[in-house]
């Protein structure tokens, strides 16, 4: 039988936390555990404060919520908390020069989990320290959004496996050094969800879990400053119930916003978060953060109380599972990215930035937005890294920010409008075979899709289309953070248009990027008469070398003016006072640097792709979409 925690009421001195703390020493807790408890929970508490402390059920929660900690405490397997031990002494594990990430869908990419476990060898050979395995929760049928509708937190899909299956394949990651990371479906639930169905039946409990509205008068108000994010699905930010009440559904009509006002939520969002630590996963990548708090009068994204409850999830995962890290995915305006990003908050990013602006890049044979973005939004707090990737399960936005742009001549809305029509191939010369998602024909608003060697001019038979392949690859795995792969993209996987012909992808041109396992590329990979055979040799020639360049570990980097716009080019410093000089060059001809641009650096480099000597006394020429990793010796 479990103890009650009672505190009278939460209040901002400390009566609350030593009560709580009174409490779980007289419950004889764990010392390991109460440590982590007098450590963060004043932290939780400001927080809680901060979140809840008009609601008079916020103490009791709050008291509530630490006992869930303590009680997943005690239910952690003992290898997990070694776990939690080792990166206690080496909390920066995840900054290391080895740092490779892979990202897949289960059942395309191997049929289930029994199928991931059965590629754990080739995660080995590819070099693979990061597994992010796409939304595997139970889900409706037909269009779940991929999977991103959950209806549990505790249930695998049953086509892909169980809970158990996940727990043993999360432990055999880790013994093969590989961490194990899965989505949480932070903002909404599918409307399936056990507490969604309580909530429209108003069962005691769970009637606030979503904001549910009786008539238009609350959602009409809101919706004056929201924006619609699936205009195709429906109009505004609510769908109307059968029984005529409104929902809050941000996304598709079957997703619907969790209520994070109400405190109940926080415990149980926690608690499923905890749940899924003990099961073995070691970084949650929180979704649609931006939207998970709501104000009157507000666009309702990137609220305060969003970054609060960030901090307060952490500190809950600090008492009772402290190695799992938290991974923001936040498509906003390149500021707010950065805001989210700490070692409180979330450790670890997504780089939407760089991402769009490698392809801005490709496309206009242009690198100088790409090198403002590097030279001003690339650093980020100590403890913290972005994931770098080339591309994602998701579209691409141009999500780079006007005021930049306009610095350099650029006007944002044309240029977006540019890029969507370059990358679906309506520019004439365009290399792109990339597909339009939620296109708006009147507007010409509109995110691409496409495998990165559709988009980067493969499918078109380009001659620099694998070129193009390898140089962003090449951007992403030397700017720092973990770079991230989508695996097939290694063996050069195309679209795959099959989409259109089943009924609950059609409507979703995301899918022609989410193809089936490539089995075919994959048997060509040491065929050098191949794409397939040539872009894995190439990229894994990279992989190999980032793996003992410790220059290339961590954030730090130092943008280099080579005074030519098509180079995107920065140092990688190094502890020695050497630095590895990354020069990468988007044009369709190379391109010469000047010796006198050179001159600050020693004459005799050493080039570590090709892993020869070369001379800058004299000037250097980077041919068309070529990427030179020089080391170097500064002057």
């Amino acid at each position: 039988m479990r103890e009650a925690f009672r505190v009278p009421h939460l209040s901002s001195g400390p009566d609350d936390v030593s009560g709580i703390l009174s409490q779980l020493t007289a419950a004889r807790a764990d010392r390991e555990f109460l440590a982590g408890v007098e450590l963060h929970l004043p932290r939780l508490h400001d927080l809680f404060l901060r979140l809840y402390g008009d609601r008079p059920d916020g103490v009791e929660r709050l008291a509530s919520v630490v006992d869930l900690a303590r009680r997943s405490w005690h239910a952690r397997p003992e290898e997990l908390r070694d776990v939690d031990r080792n990166r206690a002494s080496e909390p920066d594990w995840f900054e290391s020069e080895r740092m490779l990430g892979g990202v897949c869908y289960v059942d395309r990419y191997a049929g289930g989990l029994r199928g991931i476990r059965d590629s754990i060898p080739y995660f080995r050979e590819l070099g693979l320290t990061y597994l992010h395995l796409m939304p595997l929760f139970e889900s409706p049928e037909g269009n779940s959004d991929g999977g991103y509708a959950v209806s549990s937190y505790r249930r695998v899909n049953p086509a892909l496996g169980t809970m158990d299956e996940l727990a043993d394949l999360a432990a055999d990651l880790r013994r093969a050094g590989i961490s194990l990371v899965v989505d949480f479906i932070f903002n909404h639930t599918s409307n399936e969800h056990e507490w969604a169905q309580k909530a429209v039946a108003g069962e005691p409990g769970f009637e606030d879990f979503y904001l549910i509205y009786p008539d238009r008068e609350m959602p009409d108000a809101y919706e004056r400053t929201t924006r619609e994010i699936f205009p195709d699905d429906h109009p505004g930010s609510f769908v109307q119930l059968p029984d005529g009440r409104w929902i809050w559904a941000t996304f598709y009509h079957f997703q619907w916003d969790l209520n994070y006002a109400n405190p109940a939520v926080f415990e149980a969002m926690a608690g499923e978060m905890l749940f899924l630590a003990n099961q073995g996963v070691e970084i949650l990548r929180m979704d649609a953060v931006a939207f998970i708090w709501k104000r009157l009068g507000t666009t309702c994204e990137s609220l305060p109380e969003a970054h609060l409850l960030l901090q307060a999830f952490n500190a809950v995962l600090r008492m009772a599972a402290p190695s799992l890290l938290f991974k923001s995915e936040a498509i906003v305006h390149p500021d707010e990215v950065v805001s989210y990003i700490s070692p409180e908050e979330c450790q670890l990013s997504y780089n939407p930035l760089q991402m769009a602006l490698t392809w801005e890049a490709l496309a206009t044979r242009d690198g100088r937005l790409l090198q403002q973005a590097l030279e001003r939004r690339h650093a980020l707090p100590e403890g913290t890294s972005w994931v770098n990737y080339v591309r994602s399960h998701d579209d691409i936005g141009w999500t780079f920010a006007d005021e930049d742009a306009e610095e350099l001549g650029i006007q944002g809305y044309p240029h977006r409008r540019f890029l969507n029509d370059f990358y679906v191939g309506r520019v004439e010369g365009s290399f792109s075979r990339g597909v339009p998602f939620q296109e708006n024909p009147r507007t010409g608003d509109a995110r691409i899709t496409g495998t990165t060697a559709s988009l980067a001019g493969i499918e078109a038979g380009d001659a620099g289309g694998e070129d193009r392949v390898i140089l962003a690859h090449a951007l992403a795995l030397s700017t720092g953070g973990i770079p991230l792969l989508y695996l097939g993209d290694e063996v050069a996987q195309l679209n795959d248009y099959s989409y259109r012909r089943n009924r609950a992808e059609a409507g979703d041109s995301r899918w022609v990027h989410r193809p089936h396992r490539p089995e075919q590329n994959y048997a060509d990979r040491g065929d050098a008469t191949t794409p397939a055979g040539r872009v894995f040799s190439r990229l894994t020639r990279l992989i190999d070398v980032r793996r003992s360049t410790p220059e290339l570990a961590g954030n730090e980097l130092i943008a280099f003016d080579a005074h030519v716009d098509s180079l995107v080019a920065f140092l990688r410093p190094g502890d020695t006072g050497a630095a590895v000089l990354v020069l990468a060059n988007v044009a369709d001809h190379a391109v010469e640097i000047e010796a006198l641009t050179l001159s600050g650096l020693q004459p005799d480099a050493i080039d570590l792709i090709a892993d020869e000597p070369v001379a800058l006394a004299g000037g250097l020429t980077v041919p068309a979409h070529g990427v030179l990793w020089l080391r170097v010796e500064l002057r």
